[in-house]
């Protein structure tokens, strides 16, 4: 029987691995094997059956909205890889006349997507330089932290929350991920090592690892909610409920209403995900002596690692300035408008990443601290993967489907109290948001709800700052955000695993943002 190679499992991942590439129980690839079968026919049944239904709306909405439900289900079943799923939404899109094609593909030019070539390129160097193990057994010499999987998990959690609250979820997530796998590594080789698993087991399937890279994905959504500058729907939504009722949210105020919340989701999120996704094993004896004979192996940083670090500086110092000019300065200045739109988060990371092919290693031979065929081995996949969503993200906008669903489902329900459009607007940003980006869940949901709480009489800041909120959700997909992409681009999250963790804190975080937000809204007394 052979014995896996943990670090080549982990961190020469692939985001989509065929069944002959797992190690299944029988019960486990029978399942996998029909789930991926259904789709071929699934998804085109789907489709049809939408586009052949009566429906009063317009052709090209009604052809999207079928294309998109057949994609979903191919995201879902995976018959073929998620990223080319994508693909064939899109290309049938245009086959199928929606929009023409530069239309369709424009938006696959996001600031979003130079995002995540350059993270996922310092990654590359983080784990080919051996920074993300450095990183991995330092946060585990922490006192308490590296005794139990638990302790590990959260305190992962914890850490990306807080960075994301003014670094983007997308760079916080990316950047973090190499260290988690590190740890889990480490993990998967104690499990190895003490004989709790078999000699031949795939690292990749472990709970434990699971557990610790949703916990980045979901904790980022979590913390971005903290300040207005967390997220881009806090910043869209915030624009227009201030447009809308003439009240101005203040930074301060902002933080004092979503504190509560975000300590609140997080313990949610914590309980979910480790009961859902519970660690093979909860205490980890032996890892102190384990950790410090493993960081003395490592020695000292290596001109490669130090030139990681400086390029990965650099790159998290330009992302942070933006938050701290708004803290000084406020998100209405001139001064914060000009550093933002400069230091775009995009550009950023891609000169941040081309730091990484300047500084050199060996000056003499020209040796730089990555060459090109380093980065050509970051995962394209998860790229095109959410560039599709954007694109469908902003044709959900720009044919006027998501406002068609928005006040068909308001004539449906009747919505009348403060309550019920509450509870409307957070349910259709989630669900908005799980099928899209969720900066297009919060330019699409909230001018939906604004009017309809208008024309129901009822005051609209707290449906439409709920919206916002909610916006940030959808945790079912690799596609709903950024986030959820890298998670699941790491190899160690499959699909499965997502959609039902996903789906159990979507209905509890969706619960927690309706009962909250009010009480918060008229605590701090804006509105």
């Amino acid at each position: 029987m052979a014995r896996t190679d943990v670090e080549k499992a982990l961190l020469g991942h692939a985001t989509y691995r065929s069944l002959g590439e797992q190690r299944l129980t029988p019960a486990e690839e029978r399942f996998e094997r029909a789930r991926r079968t259904s789709g071929l026919w699934l998804a085109p049944l789907v489709a049809a059956v939408f586009l052949a239904l009566p429906l009063d709306m317009a052709p090209s909405q009604q052809t999207l909205a079928g294309i998109l439900l057949g994609v979903v289900v191919l995201w879902v079943t995976e018959p073929v890889p998620i990223p080319v799923g994508g693909l064939i939404g899109v290309g049938t899109i245009v086959l199928f006349g929606v929009v023409p094609a530069d239309d369709a593909l424009a938006p696959f030019g996001s600031t979003t997507i130079f995002t995540f070539i350059g993270a996922f390129i310092l990654a590359q160097a983080m784990l080919k330089h051996g920074l993300a193990r450095r990183f991995a057994f330092r946060i585990l010499a922490l006192p308490g932290v590296g005794r139990s999987t638990f302790g590990v998990v959260i305190a992962f959690g914890a850490i990306t929350c807080l960075l994301s609250a003014f670094v983007s979820n997308t760079a916080t997530v990316a950047m973090l991920l190499p260290t988690a796998l590190g740890i889990l590594t480490v993990i998967a080789k104690l499990l190895q090592d003490r004989g709790l698993v078999a000699e031949d087991f795939d690292p990749t399937r472990l709970r434990v690892g699971a557990a610790l890279v949703l916990m980045l994905a979901y904790g980022a959504s979590v913390g971005g909610l903290l300040t207005p500058v967390g997220s881009p729907p806090n910043l869209i939504g915030r624009g227009l409920i201030e447009e809308a009722t003439g009240e101005r949210i203040s930074f301060a105020q902002w933080m004092g209403a979503a504190l509560p919340i975000c300590v609140l989701m997080f313990v949610v999120l914590a309980v979910v995900l480790l009961l859902l996704n519970r660690p093979e094993i909860r205490r980890i004896d032996g890892v102190a002596e384990y950790v410090a004979e493993q960081r003395r192996e490592l020695g000292p940083l290596s001109r490669a690692e130090w030139n990681t670090l400086i390029a990965f500086g650099i790159t998290v110092l330009l992302w942070i300035t933006p938050g701290v000019v708004a803290l000084v300065a406020g998100t209405d200045s001139s001064v914060y408008e000009t550093v933002g739109d400069r230091l775009d988060e995009g550009i950023v990371a891609v000169l941040g990443a081309a730091l990484l092919f300047l500084l050199p290693t060996n000056w003499g031979r020209r040796e730089t601290t990555l060459n090109w065929s380093d980065a050509a081995k970051i995962d394209w996949g998860t790229i095109l993967l959410f560039g599709t969503g954007i694109i469908f993200g902003s044709l959900l906008a720009s044919t006027g489907l998501a406002e068609t669903i928005g006040t068909e489902a308001n004539d449906w329900l009747g919505l009348s109290s403060a309550f019920a459009i509450t509870a409307f607007a957070v349910v259709l940003a989630i669900v908005v948001s799980e099928t899209t980006s969720n900066t297009a869940a919060a330019a699409v949901v909230v001018p939906i709800v604004l009017p309809i709480a208008v024309a129901a009489e009822v005051d609209p800041f707290v449906p439409a700052l709920a919206a916002t909120f909610a916006a940030s959700f959808g945790f079912m997909l690799p596609v709903s955000t950024p986030q959820n992409a890298i998670a699941y681009g790491s190899g160690v999250v499959p699909i499965t695993t997502m959609i039902r963790s996903g789906f159990g804190f979507d209905i509890l975080g969706g619960l927690l943002i309706i009962v909250t937000v009010p009480l918060m809204v008229g605590l701090i007394g804006i509105g």
